[in-house]
């Protein structure tokens, strides 16, 4: 990239094909990041251990630091996203969805893609379609909160932004990380499946009830964490009745 110039014109770049909205913006924060890079081409590249820059990086002095915090470092949404009994692409698509970068229709709008007239949400609940209406406060889908959260037998409101329902879903007061690990997992899957569900009713003229979702939440959740845990000998009607009881969360 350097030898074709990394500058906003250079052939560094160039593409194949025509970028499509979103990805002309990932592009452009991508130039931002590289903004403060300064490469030197006598110096080789190296990683830097800051916390010790006399010995370097030990296993001893990574324990040292840990232990001696005060409090443990806060969590940020996008350290959230990452699980690995999720499928990469669901995390990638809750990355997009937790930066606003979704194709929803209000973006689409504003960007002159579509017109006010189709503008209003797949539900048919005559509100305009944006990321907080959609996946929170739609009268159809935003239902799925409740329903999961009497599933699982939690109890809660939902936050005006995607953000803060993200933290307070998974991060609710008092709970252990094993069950922090499992609301994590449950959140991703289930604004997945309501992206997926919006598609299909748009494009595919396809259409299923709410409650068929949470019964997708439900098999979807007992698969992957099936797929992961070789220990997981329950089955699906004790997963549908008692999920905490199968993780042995109590």
């Amino acid at each position: 990239m350097v030898a074709l110039g990394g500058e906003v014109d250079g052939e560094a770049w160039g593409w194949r094909r025509r970028l499509r909205v979103w990805e002309e913006e990932m592009l452009e924060e991508c130039r931002q990041l590289f903004n403060g890079v300064v490469l030197q081409s006598h110096a080789s590249d190296r990683w830097q251990w800051d916390s010790d820059s006399d010995c370097g990086y030990t296993v001893q002095g990574v324990y040292q630091q840990l232990t001696t915090q005060a409090e443990p470092p806060d969590v940020t949404v996008g350290d959230l996203i990452w699980h690995k009994q999720v499928p990469l692409k669901v995390s990638i698509f809750a990355w997009r969805l937790l930066r606003d970068r979704l194709p929803t229709k209000n973006h689409l709008l504003r960007r002159g893609v579509i017109n006010g007239d189709v503008v209003m949400c797949v539900s048919g609940c005559s509100m305009a379609e944006s990321a907080p209406h959609l996946f929170i406060h739609c009268a159809t889908f935003g239902t799925l909160w409740h329903l999961i959260r009497s599933w699982i037998g939690m109890s809660g409101v939902d936050p005006l932004n995607i953000d803060d329902h993200f933290i307070q879903f998974t991060h609710s007061t008092g709970h252990s990380k094993a069950l922090q690990s499992f609301l994590q997992l449950i959140w991703l899957l289930c604004v997945w499946l309501v992206w997926n569900e919006r598609n299909n009713r748009l494009y595919n003229n396809i259409q299923t009830t709410i409650e068929q979702l949470v019964e997708k939440v439900k098999f979807h959740s007992f698969w992957w964490l099936k797929a992961n845990k070789a220990n997981f000998m329950y089955g699906t009607q004790r997963w549908w009745s008692d999920p905490l009881l199968c993780l042995g969360i109590d």
